[in-house]
């Protein structure tokens, strides 16, 4: 009997060990099955490494941008479209890891713990996700480029609606090139980076923006000085160089002429504590808003902690160890225009089944608040000032643009980066808009007319 007992407990631990294990493989298995199927070696959904199944990925409009067809994935037949979304999309092997093929390989697979991937097999495809951005209006942004590596977003600051955001260099997925021509070929440099979700890159004037803020917010009588421009301005340690012979020159017109001599005379004012901290109220060093279904950009960034005289000078212009990345900065100016916060942007606006039923619907979803209303007002009407005193109305018809260019200097013998970052304040037309093109000289020279002929195409979608 007692033996038939000692029998028994060890048949009770094993049954305990077992039951275990199970629990063990059961949470496994519902923790990783997901990244288990979307691993290379399953062959329902990959071909030598290759995605080649899943569902269909759609602009706004509904313009196809990569489905299945005859077992195999394709892209949208016009090759402008393909370019100027391949970051947003993502290559098949997953080398763009921003993009929607690797963010969201599980929902296209249609993957689901109840079927697994049954319906993925049987039917040929998974779900279909819809996207905020206009195939064509990013097409139209990447010959705006015409072939000049950059950025170039536009973002509703009311709804975080992403309608454009195209990167280049680029490559047609229909002919990639091969890594031995991405390693050796310059005009590939950093090919497979979405520049404008990852790109950190010198603001130069546009950070005139963040100066004015400060001194707003700061400076009491910030309005009634007046600064001297004589091309340049010694700040005790050395000398800062503007673009200019200004003369006697009053805050909103510092901005709108972009002088150097009176920003950095007002950083001096300002002190590295100040502009530090106003930087940091207006989302620079904070990478909080991102993640999530939303874009997970990089932040901006900026230390002016061991900055002396001469650095504060130029940082207040934009051209210290500053970087600032192109969907972080078009927040910020997004919620100049929005009354002082903006919302989280976002590109994937709906998911549903190969059936039609929706499983997701993206949300609008402030970001914290960069500023005061009263500040965002102020700095409203200096940006709108700007377009109207420099760049001309007739640089952007229609659209009663605000904006600041940027000239960023980036060392050695190569040109500056070119910059525009601005929004209509158009009641019907909520848009914001960033350029960047790298080396590309002058920002009203040349991202100015990039900004313009894409805002135009993006104006057509709130006509019709």
């Amino acid at each position: 009997m007692r033996a038939i007992a000692n029998r028994s407990k060890w048949l009770f631990a094993l049954i305990g060990l077992f039951l275990f294990g199970l629990c063990i493989l059961g949470y496994r298995f519902f923790t990783n099955a997901e990244g288990w199927t979307g691993m290379k070696y399953n062959k329902h959904l990959f071909e030598s490494g290759t995605l080649v199944s899943g569902g269909k990925i759609l602009d706004r409009e509904g313009v196809p941008l990569a489905y299945n067809e005859d077992g195999a994935r394709r892209f949208n037949d016009d090759r402008a479209i393909r370019m100027s979304t391949l970051h947003t999309i993502g290559d098949l092997e997953g080398y763009i890891s921003t993009g929607i093929h690797a963010r969201y390989k599980s929902v296209l697979t249609g993957y689901s713990y109840i079927d697994g991937l049954y319906n993925t097999v049987a039917n040929g495809s998974g779900n279909d996700i819809t996207l905020t951005i206009s195939a064509e209006l990013c097409a139209t942004a990447y010959r705006a480029l015409d072939g000049r590596k950059g950025v170039v977003g536009v973002y509703n600051y009311r709804t975080g609606e992403v309608l454009c955001c195209t990167s280049a260099p680029s490559f047609d997925t229909r002919n990639r090139p091969s890594e031995q021509e991405v390693k050796e070929n310059d005009s590939y440099e950093g090919v497979y980076i979405d520049r404008f979700v990852s790109g950190e890159y010198v603001p130069g004037s546009i950070f005139k923006i963040v100066t004015a803020a400060a001194a707003i917010d700061n400076i009491p009588d910030i309005y009634s000085q007046t600064f001297e421009c004589d091309g340049e301005y010694n700040i005790g340690e050395g000398i800062v160089k503007c673009n200019g012979v200004h003369g006697k020159i009053s805050f909103e017109k510092a901005l709108s002429h972009s002088c150097n001599c009176a920003f950095a005379q007002i950083a001096e004012q300002l002190g590295n504590q100040k502009l530090q901290e106003e930087a940091e109220k207006l989302g620079f060093n904070d990478s909080s808003a991102a993640g999530g279904n939303y874009l997970n950009f990089t932040g901006n960034k900026i230390d002016l902690s061991k900055a002396k005289k001469l650095d504060l000078g130029w940082a207040g212009i934009g051209q210290y160890t500053t970087k600032v990345n192109p969907c972080r900065y078009l927040t910020l100016v997004g919620a100049i225009a929005n009354g002082g916060a903006s919302p989280k942007p976002y590109v994937v606006s709906k998911i549903t089944t190969s059936s039609g039923i929706k499983v997701f619907s993206q949300k609008t979803k402030l970001m914290d608040e960069y500023m005061s209303g009263e500040t965002a007002s102020k700095l409203k009407k200096m940006l709108r000032f700007d377009v109207e005193d420099v760049y001309g109305d007739w640089s952007f018809p229609n659209l009663e643009m605000c904006g600041k260019t940027g000239t960023a200097e980036v060392g050695g013998d190569k040109r500056p980066h070119a910059w525009f970052v601005g929004f209509s304040q158009r009641e019907d037309l909520p848009l914001a808009v960033v350029v960047i093109i790298e080396n590309g000289g002058s920002g009203s020279g040349n991202a100015i007319p990039v900004a313009n002929r894409v805002m135009q195409e993006a104006k057509k979608l709130y006509e019709n």
